[in-house]
């Protein structure tokens, strides 16, 4: 028996081959009818026998193409529709965008092959990509995902292109930025003054490597942005590069050329290299305990014994990395601080004192992402999302039931996120950094209205951090103001509870919540950031905190980490405080503690204050250099018995204590490292006993100080069987989870703000 069907299709279905892999199921189970996009995923019509139509839609869900992440399928029959073929149709319209959007893709190893091979008409092209991979959401002007929709419509295929494109049999069927050397994206070579440097296209990578080989910075401009490169085996040149981004500490990401050579520095886990070789090919931090290379590990990421590699995402790091016999830093082009670049003229007018060199090329890039990165535990080996952009924004793939209202959240000003509920989706943004700084504070202006703009939807709530000065808080009340709708503000931790809860779907359970980080503005107009929640019927209560401190200082606490530990001093502990400022400021900044009515619960800054006893840093030269440092630490240690600091504390959740009883121990000869797990041991300990005490059964993290792999391996591994630990995984555990959690506070939690 003959019958027709429609199918509809919801989730990440677009953009990743999902129309040609159904053509050909369709062919091949001789079904027809017609596939296409729209603004609700794909739509397909089947017509054939029942048995065929059956097995056609559990083909479908069960076996989809790999890139593929599908929310929700309807299938209903309709009347008969006879047709004498099946069909990709052109995409249609709606009013109301609801599917997921298509982050960009990692080169896959087909389109890698062809650049590779001297025989392949694609041979030395960067921009090779197929329907499995390439550019997506940085290149996306609108919805559908369909060439005319993206920035490749700038490029008319060529005869042997468009064949390929509606050739049913070959890979690029449908693929919608398939072009080549005859008809596709061009370069052009740059002085730093501007100048053109006249390079043929099939020799414009042996000249690049030329320059970097000869210890030039040279700013490559990649499929999502600029990277500034150069050579990663000379300290020099790495410290010019440091010193022109005015960037003197921070980590750099180094590119390798393959796994097989990374391999021969790191010891990788399968997890490791499964997730450097993913779609998504973030930054992943690795240990360099056993590091084997030549690399100047002190230059590249000071004082850490970590490094950050990443192996190429796209064709153009394939080619560059494979035209020189040395790793390359590949750090985010832009100056200290500013979001990445993406146009040419910006990047050599803002960047000529930076680079040497500038790689361009024209494809326009409208979405600019910076890399992702991930971390893994050492013990459990569970990854710890720290920066997510590339490769996994904009999507957050757990759909939601219709809302009454569309609720926009500007996130906060640190790590700088916005999410939005346009439709049954939550859409986060990629890593926008810090809004105190002009430029990034201009994009995220603009990826508030991109957003709007993309889902053709005016936001009909504006969710915003409670802290007065924010930045995103004023921008929300110009735009609540400018749009006619409320604004609605939210507790910065709160926030972040919200925001796991929500991960993990827990908003039916008894949660103990406990958010660590190193500042957020509280209730009681305190410094919050050591805070214990309990969560229960809709409702959120704080019922714990680190007992408060004296902030000192304004922000000047968080950059100087020795403050912190002026700041929690008692008794013994001056002694090693005073050496770490002079005179005159030891008497000023003490005298600010009495009376000071600005106090502080900031966990966050108790492992500053910890960093520094222990003389690893007075200053931080990026956000949470200190903490990274006392982890650090720790890697190297081989340690078998730990010391709880709390033990005899008298249930009192002291920083003073802690630190009171750190500096005993340094004072009797413990080894720091030894002395920083302790620390970290008590703090798991503390958390446990606590959650033990009051009767939780499931515990909830969010807040950078989870960032720490120690901490979060030391809490699985002391947790007892009955309690259930819930830790970040889709989104980081720092402040940019706060946009994703301002939502889920207003969706779930009760509206006593």
């Amino acid at each position: 028996m003959r019958k027709s069907i429609h199918i509809t299709v919801n989730g990440l279905v677009q953009g990743i081959g999902f129309r040609p892999f159904v053509y050909g199921l369709a062919q091949s189970m001789h079904i027809v009818g017609q596939v296409q996009n729209d603004w609700q995923g794909v739509s397909i019509l089947a017509t054939g026998e029942t048995t065929a139509l059956q097995k056609f839609t559990d083909a479908l869900l069960q076996h989809p193409p790999p890139l593929a992440d599908i929310t929700n399928c309807e299938v209903r029959e309709i009347p008969l529709t006879e047709m004498s073929d099946f069909l990709i149709k052109p995409s249609t319209k709606g009013t109301q965008l609801n599917a997921l959007l298509t982050p960009d893709f990692a080169i896959c190893e087909n389109c890698k092959s062809e650049i590779h091979d001297q025989n392949n008409r694609r041979f030395g092209y960067a921009f090779t990509t197929c329907v499995h991979c390439g550019p997506r959401w940085s290149i996306t002007q609108q919805f559908p995902f369909d060439r005319e929709h993206t920035t490749a419509d700038d490029f008319s295929m060529c005869p042997l292109c468009r064949n390929e494109y509606e050739d049913p049999a070959n890979s690029r069927f449908h693929s919608q930025t398939n072009s080549c050397p005859d008809c596709g994206i061009s370069w052009q070579l740059f002085d730093n003054q501007g100048n053109t440097l006249p390079i043929a296209q099939k020799n414009i990578f042996t000249e690049i490597a030329k320059k970097l080989s000869a210890h030039n910075v040279c700013a490559v401009k990649n499929n999502s942005g600029f990277l500034l490169c150069c050579r990663a085996d000379d300290a020099n040149t790495i410290v010019k590069l440091r010193t022109r981004k005015q960037r003197p500490e921070k980590p750099l990401a180094v590119l390798f050329k393959d796994l097989e050579t990374l391999k021969q520095s790191f010891q990788l886990s399968a997890d490791e290299i499964k997730i450097l070789e993913s779609p998504a090919r973030p930054i992943v931090l690795l240990s360099a305990k056993d590091y084997k290379g030549n690399l100047p590990l002190h230059t590249i990421a000071p004082g850490l014994r970590q490094i950050g590699v990443m192996l190429p995402t796209t064709g153009i790091l394939e080619l560059l990395a494979a035209a020189v016999d040395f790793p390359l830093i590949a750090t985010s082009g832009n100056i200290h601080g500013s979001p990445i670049l993406s146009q040419n003229q910006e990047a050599l007018s803002q960047l000529s004192d930076v680079a040497d060199f500038f790689l361009c090329h024209n494809l326009e890039i409208i979405h600019p992402q910076d890399d992702s990165v991930v971390k893994f535990t050492k013990t459990s080996q569970k990854p710890l999302l720290l920066r997510r952009a590339r490769g996994y924004a904009p999507n957050y793939l757990k759909p939601f039931k219709n809302t009454v209202d569309k609720p926009m959240a500007l996130g906060a000003d640190l790590k700088n996120s916005i999410a939005f509920i346009p439709n049954t989706y939550a859409y986060v943004s990629a890593y926008l950094g810090n809004l105190e700084n002009y430029e990034v504070y201009k994009r995220f202006s603009q990826t508030i209205d991109n957003y709007a703009a993309v889902f053709n939807t005016k936001p009909t709530v504006l969710l915003t951090d409670k802290h007065p000065s924010y930045n995103s808080n004023r921008h929300a009340k110009t735009l609540a103001k400018m749009w006619s709708i409320p604004k609605v503000e939210i507790q910065h931790h709160k926030a972040h509870f919200a925001a796991i809860l929500g991960e993990h779907q827990l908003f039916d359970e008894r949660v103990l919540g406990v958010v660590f980080d190193g500042t957020g503005f509280g209730d009681d107009r305190q410094i919050w950031g050591g805070e214990f929640f309990s969560y229960e019927n809709q409702n959120i209560e704080r019922i714990h905190h680190l007992e408060y401190f004296d902030w000192l200082a304004g922000d000047k606490m968080a950059k100087e980490p020795r403050l912190s530990l002026l700041s929690l001093s008692k008794d013994n502990v001056d002694c090693k405080t005073g050496s770490k400022f002079t005179p005159a400021e030891y008497n000023f900044y003490k005298s600010m503690k009495r009376p000071n009515n600005l106090k502080t619960s900031s966990v966050g800054r108790l492992f500053d204050a910890v960093a520094a006893l222990l003389d690893l840093t007075d200053y931080n030269t990026f956000e949470g250099q200190a903490a990274m440092m006392l982890e650090n630490l720790i890697v190297e240690a081989n340690l078998k018995n730990y010391v709880n600091y709390l033990d005899h504390a008298q249930d009192a959740f002291s920083g003073s204590y802690i630190l009171q009883f750190a500096c005993n121990e340094l004072n009797r000869g413990v080894p720091k490292p030894q002395i920083a797990a302790n620390f970290i041991f008590t703090l798991a300990n503390y958390i446990l006993d606590f959650a033990g005490a009051s009767g939780y059964q499931k515990i909830a993290f969010s807040g950078g100080v989870f960032q720490n792999t120690i901490l979060v391996d030391f809490l699985r591994t002391l947790a007892p069987n009955h309690v259930a630990l819930f830790f970040h995984e889709a989104v980081p555990p720092n402040d940019e989870n706060i946009a994703l959690g301002q939502l889920m506070y207003h969706l779930h939690i009760n509206r006593k703000l």
